[in-house]
Parts: C-alpha cells; sequence; structure tokens
C-alpha cells in the first residue's frame, strides 16, 4: 500500500498514476524548460506579494486615526476683524471683472465637519483646514460663502484669513 503524504492511499484513489509517476524531472534543454524559463528571483517575489484582501479596509482603519476637534466660538473682537476682512475681500470681488482684475491670493483657515459616519466624531466635532488660493467670491447675503480656488467654504465655518499685509492694513481706506 502507498502512502499520500503520512496518509495511506485510498484503494480507488483517481490520481494515483500521477501521483506513481512521482515528481516531474527536466533536463536543462528541455522542451518544458525552453518554453518556461526559470523565473529570476524579482519577478518571482511578485507572485506572493500581498494583496488587499478587504478593498478599502486600510483606508478606513487609517480615517479611524484622524484626530477632530470641537469647534471654537470666536472672540468678538477676533470677529469683528474677519467681518472687516471678509468686507474687503467682498469689495475686491463683487463682480467677477472685478475678481479676474485683482486675483486677490488668501489663506483661508475654516472648520470641516468630520463626514464619516461611522467615525465617533460624526455631527460632533471636525478638523480645521486651510486652503490656499485666489479669492473669486465672497457672497454675504445669498448663499453666505467664500469661493477660494473652487472650494465653496460656509463663512460661519472661516475662522481665519490671511493674505498680503497691505490688503489688510486696519488704517487702508476703504474705496
Amino acid at each position: 500500500m502507498y502512502a499520500i503524504g503520512m496518509m495511506t492511499m485510498p484503494a480507488g484513489f483517481k490520481y494515483r498514476e500521477v501521483f506513481l509517476k512521482g515528481k516531474p524531472r527536466h533536463d536543462r534543454m528541455d522542451a518544458f524548460r525552453i518554453r518556461h524559463p526559470k523565473m529570476d528571483v524579482g519577478k518571482r517575489a511578485k507572485i506572493f506579494a500581498p494583496f488587499d484582501a478587504l478593498r478599502g479596509f486600510d483606508f478606513a482603519i487609517m480615517c479611524k486615526n484622524e484626530l477632530y476637534t470641537d469647534k471654537i466660538t470666536l472672540s468678538p473682537e477676533d470677529a469683528e476683524e474677519l467681518s472687516r476682512r471678509l468686507e474687503i475681500l467682498h469689495n475686491l470681488t463683487y463682480n467677477s471683472r472685478m475678481a479676474r482684475e485683482n486675483r486677490v491670493q488668501v489663506s483661508v483657515t475654516y472648520y470641516e465637519p468630520c463626514r464619516d459616519e461611522d467615525h465617533e466624531a460624526y455631527g460632533l466635532q471636525g478638523q480645521y483646514k486651510t486652503i490656499t488660493g485666489i479669492c473669486w467670491n465672497v457672497d454675504a447675503e445669498v448663499t453666505q460663502t467664500i469661493l477660494v480656488d473652487g472650494k465653496k467654504i460656509p463663512l460661519d465655518d472661516v475662522v481665519k484669513i490671511d493674505g498680503p499685509e497691505e490688503l489688510f492694513r486696519k488704517d487702508r481706506e476703504m474705496a
């Protein structure tokens, strides 16, 4: 009786003949070797490279590691300074022609609430982000947003606006 590994071979084993032939052996210039040359180690390693069995799982775990904070309320002085800067930007970008002429480069720091429904901070906390680009529009009346490089930011979420020093000087006269 023959054995397969440590098991004895069953009587009606359908691969008995293949098993009894043993491991295939190929000569150096065998037709099989010519058609299927040995793979170099660098390419062979790719066969055993890990793959993402749970697509998106690593990203979901990474999102859980993001830190979220509570939204801060601005002091009356900071809120007044912010509204003054928004007014200056509104005057420089009140229509598209003015916005194209002035092309005011600003950095806007704003609060973005947590959008991950599976995160414990969803609806409670968020992150502070900064975008730098050209301010195209400040609409304080209708949409209550500021448009910086194609990103609309609600004015309620804006915390800080930085730009050229001469633009936001306090002694600057409004024309």
